[in-house]
């Protein structure tokens, strides 16, 4: 749960970064609605740009986030092995413990 709300907290600036991006492009759309003069052309490079940017900002956080799985895998499985020799070193100190005890 721990490794979900930290991957959450990795993820925060790429989703305030999407949405603002996602607020521009919307300032841009209706600016360029509305306007219908020679400055169409730069509008609609603002816009393509600030798409593209749109864009690889949602790629690098579906990036992000699925190295943050992957780690959050990772971790899992370590600590599920830990847990296991855990359990077979409490089972030999308890052997080990018997054993000497009928000594």
């Amino acid at each position: 749960m721990a490794a979900s709300i930290d991957l959450q907290e990795a993820l925060k600036p790429f989703h305030q970064r999407a949405s603002e991006a996602e607020e521009r492009l919307a300032r841009l759309e209706a600016a360029f609605a509305t306007t219908k003069d020679s400055g169409n052309k730069e509008l609609s490079n603002k816009v393509a740009e600030l798409q593209k940017l749109l864009e690889d900002a949602k790629s690098e956080q579906l990036a992000e986030r699925e190295k943050g799985l992957k780690e959050v895998q990772r971790v899992t499985e370590e600590n599920a092995k830990l847990r296991y020799r855990i359990t077979h070193l409490a089972r030999a100190l308890e052997k080990a413990s018997s054993d000497l005890a009928f000594e």
